[in-house]
């Protein structure tokens, strides 16, 4: 979910992918500015936020790094409901990865937030020698389903702290499509009040 407030942005971020793809490398090189070249799993999730200045307003993310073994996947609807934004990871050296990630997209949908700014990241760019997924063929399917795509490292740093700049631009972009619903609802007593005059 994302609330606006005097040009505040809060806004619900899910990390989703396999696992060892390093989604919480990413987290911790884009919160802390740390890599650890062993990061335990996560279990179920864990929790950070970080606070952006983007163009004139602040964006906070409330950031759910989810466990990406499978026997934690029933429990990933309780952290993508709601998010206004998903980063889907996977590992630049891994098919099997790639395969999961595009599972996750439509998982995320067919029950995710329509206006979900989602994001697909190739990590582990460093690895270039081990490269299984090429870069035009995950852009590729990126541009089919509407995601945007980077390569990441969060080892060396490329592209970690600009992917997540990148969702706080597109959030305050990808908010006014939730207005008009409400819009309508407000408006119509007053159809009806116009109906039943020009009828009666």
């Amino acid at each position: 979910m994302a609330t606006i407030g005097n040009n505040h942005l809060n806004a619900k971020l899910v990390l989703l992918g396999d696992m060892g793809t390093g989604k919480s490398s990413l987290v911790l090189r884009f919160v802390k500015g740390q890599f650890l070249e062993f990061q335990e799993s996560t279990i179920r999730a864990a929790f950070f936020s970080q606070t952006l200045a983007v163009s004139d307003a602040t964006v906070k993310l409330e950031i759910w790094d989810t466990a990406g073994q499978e026997r934690y996947h029933s429990l990933a609807p309780m952290y993508y409901r709601g998010a206004a934004a998903a980063i889907i990871v996977y590992d630049i050296t891994s098919t099997e990865s790639f395969e999961r990630a595009k599972k996750w997209v439509l998982e995320l949908q067919k029950q995710g937030n329509p206006n979900m700014v989602t994001a697909l990241a190739g990590n582990k760019v460093d690895l270039q020698d081990k490269r299984k997924v090429t870069t035009e063929e995950a852009r590729s399917y990126a541009d089919e389903n509407g995601l945007f795509f980077m390569e990441t490292s969060a080892k060396t740093t490329v592209n970690v702290n600009d992917i997540f700049v990148e969702i706080a631009r597109r959030l305050p972009r990808a908010q006014p499509a939730q207005n008009p619903s409400g819009m309508v609802l407000a408006n119509r007593p007053a159809e009806q009040v116009q109906t039943s005059a020009c009828c009666s």
